[in-house]
């Protein structure tokens, strides 16, 4: 069956909450005003905490990248946009007068040994057909 539910006082229902279900709002302007302004200043100390924030990173990333160069200097590395640099610029260097681009470097004997694996792939599936087709295959 069904029973009403009744308010009980301190069960943690407030005006506020009474206010979000729809009840009646405060018609005061000064309360207004002032929440309003209350409003502007939690939205000013949010923006400053968050350049705040964004400052200690910052700080915190340069002086990362201090410890950064002198582990690059001491083992004589270089940073990544450097690296990019020279292979650009050695690549550019190399395909000079080519039409072309670059050819890659194919490791030796990837193309020696193409003949013989066919005929090892072809000699196994000659194992596995019937008779009269290994013969067709054979001529």
């Amino acid at each position: 069956s069904y029973r009403p539910v009744r308010q009980v006082a301190g069960c943690g229902a407030t005006k506020d909450m009474g206010k979000m279900l729809g009840g009646e709002e405060e018609k005061d302007p000064e309360a207004a005003k002032k929440k309003k302004e209350e409003e502007e200043e939690r939205q000013e100390a949010l923006r400053q905490q968050e350049e705040e924030r964004k400052d200690k990173h910052r700080k915190m990333e340069a002086e990362r990248e201090v410890v950064r160069q002198s582990i690059r200097d001491k083992y004589g590395l270089k940073k990544k946009e450097e690296k990019e640099a020279e292979e650009k610029a050695a690549m550019e260097q190399a395909c000079e007068g080519s039409l072309t681009r670059a050819k890659k470097a194919i490791p030796a004997g990837c193309g020696d040994e193409e003949d013989e694996d066919e005929e090892s792939i072809l000699d196994t599936v000659l194992k596995f057909l019937p008779g009269p087709l290994k013969d067709m295959f054979k001529k």
